[in-house]
């Protein structure tokens, strides 16, 4: 398998999204739902006053983040998969959507949560830096970043465990390890802003 040696571009999930409007089968999977599972319960606080939620696709961890967040923000590079996701989380008013592609543009904060479920592994080994100055400028102090990853082989240009291992890398000095449990498919880290 043949991996992208540069940060995924915006144009590979259009063509994704225009071939299977649900291509990572987020609304049926087995795998998905316990994962969003594992994930909500990982959540430090039961409430966050502004959320970020990085590669929302079509919204369904999105409907379910909205329950635990004052204001969410969530953003994809794809216009079908948001307006999906718009659809999805149309009487939630206290969610917005915008088109973005991290780690060069996102929007400017702050915020108290920052999701990245199965995400950051779109972006190349020299975007990692990017994305973490990024984070590090939008995160408040004490604020909570969520990782997962999936760590079955991939043509993405980062494994999982390797793409965390550069967002714990660039978050040295700054970012504590919460909580990290793995699964045989995934794993998850809760991460946080030093105060």
């Amino acid at each position: 398998m043949t991996r992208h040696v540069t940060t995924v571009p915006p144009e590979y999930f259009d063509n994704l999204y225009a071939s299977n409007p649900d291509p990572w089968s987020f609304e049926t999977s087995d795998y998905e739902r316990g994962k969003y599972e594992a994930t909500l319960a990982s959540l430090p606080r039961q409430t966050y006053a502004s959320g970020l939620e990085v590669g929302c696709s079509i919204g369904v961890l999105t409907q379910r983040l909205a329950a635990r967040c004052t204001r969410l923000i969530a953003v994809d590079v794809a216009q079908s998969a948001l307006d999906a996701a718009q659809a999805r989380c149309s009487g939630l008013e206290h969610v917005s959507f915008a088109k973005a592609a991290l780690p060069l543009d996102g929007p400017p904060g702050p915020f108290d949560l920052v999701m990245l479920s199965e995400v950051i592994y779109f972006f190349s080994r020299s975007h990692m830096a990017t994305f973490a100055s990024y984070l590090r400028q939008v995160l408040e102090p004490g604020g909570d970043v969520v990782l997962v990853n999936w760590l079955g082989a991939t043509h993405y240009p980062l494994g999982g465990d390797e793409a965390v291992g550069l967002v714990i890398e660039h978050g040295q000095g700054w970012l504590d390890i919460v909580h990290q449990t793995r699964t045989t498919q995934y794993r998850l880290d809760v991460l946080r802003a030093r105060a």
